[in-house]
């Protein structure tokens, strides 16, 4: 089993931003970091969907968008399978095979629709690589369920908190995945 790093919050705290700081902090550090990271798609300062990028590759697709007609609804949102499953799923089951460290930003709602990302975090946990994982706060679900149980440690993200978490969660995720390279 993998030790997980589980990071959860309210929106808007800045999970999402912790994770980007402590993934550049790890790559300085030479550690092997792959999975997925999710992001905001703005247009005239409105949120019009997500987008899902591969740690690895770089590749990039669209997790959500408002101007979707296909998929899964999830708010109003529609969820493109295809692209998480392609992009997401895809960057994860190579970050479990290559990667030193395994980040999956976020496992949410829109994520937890898609077989395909459920059945790549599984096996993310099996590999037994280290976990950064961003978990939606309130949501009821058996994938987070045992995420948040196996969790080696929890941090729960407030803005009072959040500029000390990136040096604490860095250092925890650097000794798990055997400290700095040469």
């Amino acid at each position: 089993m993998s030790k997980i790093y589980l990071v959860t919050g309210p929106p808007g705290v800045g999970k999402s931003t912790l994770v980007s700081k402590v993934i550049r902090r790890l790559k300085s550090a030479g550690v092997i970091v792959g999975g997925c990271t999710t992001s905001e798609v703005r247009s005239g300062g409105a949120r019009t969907g997500f987008g899902v990028t591969d740690l690895t590759t770089g590749r990039t697709g669209v997790l959500a968008s408002v101007g979707s007609r296909f998929g899964p609804r999830v708010g109003r949102y529609r969820v493109n399978l295809s692209d998480l499953a392609s992009v997401g799923a895809a960057g994860l089951e190579a970050a479990a095979s290559s990667s030193e460290l395994i980040v999956v930003d976020e496992v949410g709602p829109m994520e937890l629709v898609s077989p395909d990302f459920r059945r790549a975090v599984r096996k993310c946990v099996a590999s037994g690589k280290p976990i950064l994982a961003v978990a939606h706060e309130r949501l009821e679900d058996d994938l987070l369920n045992e995420l948040r149980t196996g969790a080696e440690q929890v941090f729960s993200l407030t803005v009072e908190n959040r500029d000390d978490a990136t040096e604490a969660l860095a250092s925890a995720l650097l000794a798990a995945a055997g400290g700095p390279k040469a």
